[in-house]
């Protein structure tokens, strides 16, 4: 199938291009960037995209897919479609499932259940043995198996000693070992330490929490030369950590969410579970340390931390509910209405963190526009205004905090794999 791609502008700051052209896509294989002649569009399904982006396929390196073991709440289909519907080609789905991603069976699983969506999904493996931080995990075996990184999330590695193991074992396949920088015995709170959590009368959650372990987590990347990564930063000072690290050209790279960058811990005063984070929202002073760190290029990536749960869990007593929010619907409309149209950041950046960035910290390789590369791509319409709806959403849950939020910033279609998704439908090309 021929189809083309017609009056886009191509952004890709990897290749340097932003230039508005015609794209020719023969059999998922892009045929001709420019250049197109009269003959390109005889039998050629025409988009017009006039006005719009065409971008290398959004990917997000922190997601979580339930499955295996809570497929009421996600399953890999499922949130692949969430994934595909918010502008994403691929993901990295986390560890902690049940049971967690810590065998090569599982990883496999994975992999198979996901090889016929137009979503690629790239296992991350505990970092750890059932993620219990006590010895580390198969690593060979589980990136022989196709795991791209390693992590424990929903906790840090427990002790200095099993991280140094785990970067030490990491280096030798050049990935990741990707950290929730938390101190688990500051870590029995239910919102950020602060004002707001005196007022509400939660127990809380100190930020040096967070501080403590991205300065541990530095320091072992620095003596055993392996790879940090942080997952959601969320305080000030861990990005003045981060960009200290950097600064010493020490390998760690930092990731964070939009629900960090958009929202602060005064958005509890309604008691809303779907503001409970981990970590949690912190203070206006660390959303502008976030974002000044995103504008110079100390925190690398934008992701979503996707975190489905049912309507029951979510309904408990703010203290017993469970963390986290869904992510991957929202995520590209609150960064271009946050960061873009605020003039934070360019669009260029935003590509950098959302589709280049993340490709290179798990070692993958970035989608090119060429004639002869497979098309892995995303179209965007960063002045489209739409209203987020959570019933219409292709997750299988529904905690979102940003349900009626009006969005400025879209993807209107995206392609990978032969496949495309557009006005809410995939079609094989």
């Amino acid at each position: 199938m021929k189809i083309i791609l017609k009056d886009v502008t191509l952004l890709n700051p990897d290749q340097k291009l932003n230039e508005k052209k015609d794209l020719l896509i023969e059999d998922g294989i892009i045929s001709k960037v420019g250049g197109l002649k009269e003959e390109d569009y005889e039998n050629s399904a025409v988009y017009d995209f006039a006005g719009k982006y065409c971008v290398p396929g959004l990917f997000d390196m922190h997601v979580h897919l339930r499955e295996p073991g809570r497929e009421d709440e996600e399953t890999i289909e499922t949130g692949s479609n969430a994934a595909a519907a918010g502008g994403f080609t691929e993901i990295a789905c986390m560890p902690n499932t049940t049971p967690d991603i810590d065998s090569a069976e599982i990883v496999r699983y994975i992999k198979e259940k996901s090889k016929n969506h137009l979503v690629e999904v790239y296992p991350v493996a505990a970092a750890t043995k059932k993620r219990q931080g006590e010895a580390i995990s198969p690593m060979f075996e589980l990136y022989e198996a196709g795991a791209v990184g390693f992590s424990d999330d929903g906790a840090a590695i427990k002790t200095a000693a099993v991280l140094k193991n785990a970067l030490e074992y990491s280096k030798m396949f050049n990935v990741p070992i990707i950290e929730h920088c938390e101190d688990e015995t500051l870590a029995d709170g239910a919102m950020n330490e602060g004002i707001t959590s005196t007022i509400l009368g939660l127990p809380p959650l100190p930020s040096v929490s967070e501080d403590i372990i991205v300065i541990r987590d530095i320091l072992m990347a620095e003596y055993t030369g392996g790879k940090v990564h942080i997952a959601h930063i969320s305080t000030k000072k861990a990005v003045e950590l981060v960009r200290w690290a950097k600064e010493r050209n020490i390998n760690v790279t930092a990731e964070v969410t939009p629900h960090h960058f958009t929202l602060t811990d005064e958005s509890l005063k309604t008691y809303d579970t779907n503001f409970k984070m981990s970590p949690p929202l912190r203070s206006a002073e660390d959303v502008e340390a976030i974002i000044e760190g995103l504008k110079d290029g100390t925190i690398d990536c934008i992701a979503s931390d996707h975190a489905p749960h049912s309507i029951e869990e979510k309904e408990m007593e703010f203290i017993y509910a469970p963390n986290g929010i869904l992510g991957l619907e929202t995520e590209l409309g609150l960064a271009i209405s946050e960061l873009v149209h605020k003039k934070r950041i360019t669009m260029e950046q935003l590509v950098e963190k959302l589709s280049i960035n993340p490709r290179k910290i798990l070692n993958l390789p970035v989608p090119q526009f060429k004639a002869g590369e497979a098309a892995n791509l995303t179209v965007i319409d960063p002045d489209l205004i739409w209203t987020v709806d959570v019933s219409k959403f292709k997750s299988k849950s529904k905690n979102s905090p940003f349900d009626k939020k009006l969005l400025t910033g879209k993807a209107v279609a995206v392609i990978n794999k032969r496949k495309m998704y557009y006005e809410d439908k995939f079609i094989d090309i």
